[in-house]
């Protein structure tokens, strides 16, 4: 079996107002302590994994460049001594642009990092401010040109569209700054308002607008433009690459293949069963140190919930679904009829316009 491995990392300089994933700031003292943790997770989940080939490693967070070098060096030494990641395996690391330079970007190469996912979010200061972002565009395009060279010929660039004040001309500079980078992969996200952020606090105050759906959807046209004039193929709903240079780890989820996720508030998921660790850095510590597995909960999936997942799943590829797949083909007919689908071969995928609106026509389509 293949699978996937996701390290969660939750340490940032500081945590943007609109996150809602499972990140802290101030915690650098824990930063080693942490690591080691992630070793005895792996060394205590592996029996269980004994007969599976790692295809991905992805660390992600948070931000994993804010582990010092040495740290990172043992921890990804000790995930492959521990678990069998093939020599060909994609190996990720996510970087914001204020937390690399050169001699961290070389240490990384020799760790055996062979992607680098960099957070830009927008190349418009006006924006940057608005997502709270510390750095700069010109900070950012400097991480991108000392990962070019230090060797790094696989980057992905994340961008955030739909903030405060964000106009479609500025987005489609920050697009247009993007593609002059030639990065081989783009991650393009609208920005989405979760009640429990200090964004969403300022929101639901009315101190900040919510974003404009109608504009994000002509933001999302625009991004397919301006990508795909360009060469990038988009292959999933927020992702455009270049031939050759999708996201393996990503598929991976996309595709349904097994993942092990180490680290505070990491997801896993093999079989009909996906469980979670638990969230608070501290006592994912004070677990593993126990030499438990730190799992929070877990979920079975019947078969209801696994043909609905593989329908929202495949139907954000640009390659789609099979057919066969749903209970009431003609359901698809409407969505054909207004450009939102198209048949191809026994398959139905979504257009462009269909992708920006997967989970409601994954709904209808279902039932």
């Amino acid at each position: 079996m293949t699978a996937g491995l996701y390290v969660h990392v939750p340490f940032c300089i500081t945590r943007c107002g609109y996150c809602d994933f499972n990140t802290y700031a101030g915690l650098e003292d824990l930063r080693s302590p942490y690591v080691g943790a992630l070793m005895r997770e792996a060394e205590l989940a592996s029996p269980a994994w004994s007969e599976t080939q790692f295809v991905s490693l992805f660390l992600g967070g948070g931000t994993p460049t804010t582990l010092p070098i040495h740290d990172m060096v043992r921890l990804l030494d000790h995930l492959r001594a521990t678990l069998d990641v093939t020599a060909d395996a994609e190996v990720t690391s996510e970087a914001n642009p204020d937390t690399v330079d050169p001699a961290y970007l070389a240490g990384l190469r020799e760790a055996g990092i062979s992607r680098l996912s960099m957070g830009l979010q927008s190349f418009d200061p006006d924006v940057l401010r608005a997502l709270e972002r510390l750095h700069s565009a010109e900070s950012a395009v400097a991480a991108f040109q000392a990962a070019r060279a230090t060797g790094f010929d696989n980057v992905n660039l994340d961008l955030i569209y739909g903030a405060a004040g964000e106009t479609i001309s500025s987005w489609r500079r920050t697009l247009e700054a993007t593609v002059a980078l030639r990065p081989e992969h783009v991650s393009a996200y609208a920005l989405t308002i979760e009640p429990a952020t200090p964004l969403g606090r300022k929101v639901a105050a009315g101190l900040v607008p919510a974003p404009d759906a109608d504009l994000q959807t002509d933001m999302y046209a625009t991004t397919c433009e301006v990508l795909g004039a360009a060469g990038y193929e988009h292959y999933e709903v927020s992702n455009w690459a270049l031939p050759g240079r999708r996201c393996v780890h990503n598929l991976g989820y996309w595709e349904g293949r097994s993942y092990l996720g180490l680290g505070a508030g990491a997801h896993s998921f093999a079989g009909d069963r996906r469980w979670w660790n638990v969230r608070p850095p501290q006592q994912y510590l004070e677990i593993v140190a126990a030499s438990r597995l730190p799992i929070g909960d877990e979920e079975r999936l019947d078969g209801d919930a696994r043909s609905l997942e593989r329908l929202l799943l495949g139907l954000r590829l640009v390659d789609g679904i099979p057919e066969s797949w749903l209970e009431s083909p003609e359901r698809a007919d409407a969505f054909v009829a207004e450009g939102l689908a198209e048949r191809r071969d026994g398959r139905l995928a979504l257009t462009d316009r269909g992708m920006f609106l997967a989970n409601e026509l994954v709904t209808d389509l279902a039932g």
